[in-house]
C-alpha cells in the first residue's frame, strides 16, 4: 500500500492541542480503530509545512493535467 494507492475508507481527522501541551492527530476509522499520534509543537509545525508542500505540489499536478 502506497502514497498512491486508492482505498474505501472512511475516518476522521482530530487535530487540537492536549492537556500535557502536545499537539494530538487523532484519526477514527471504521470498525473503532482509533489512532492517538501526540507531537512536540516543533515536530507538529514541521508536519505543517510537509502538508503544505504536498497541497503545492498538487496543485502543480492538477493544473499540468489540464
Amino acid at each position: 500500500m502506497g502514497i498512491n494507492s486508492e482505498r474505501e475508507i472512511e475516518a476522521n481527522l482530530q487535530i487540537g492541542p492536549t492537556n500535557t501541551g502536545m499537539v494530538r492527530l487523532f484519526i477514527e476509522a471504521e470498525g473503532g480503530i482509533e489512532i492517538p499520534m501526540d507531537f512536540d509543537p516543533e515536530e507538529a509545525e514541521e508536519i505543517a509545512e510537509e502538508i503544505r508542500a504536498a497541497a503545492q505540489g498538487a496543485r502543480a499536478m492538477s493544473k499540468k493535467k489540464r
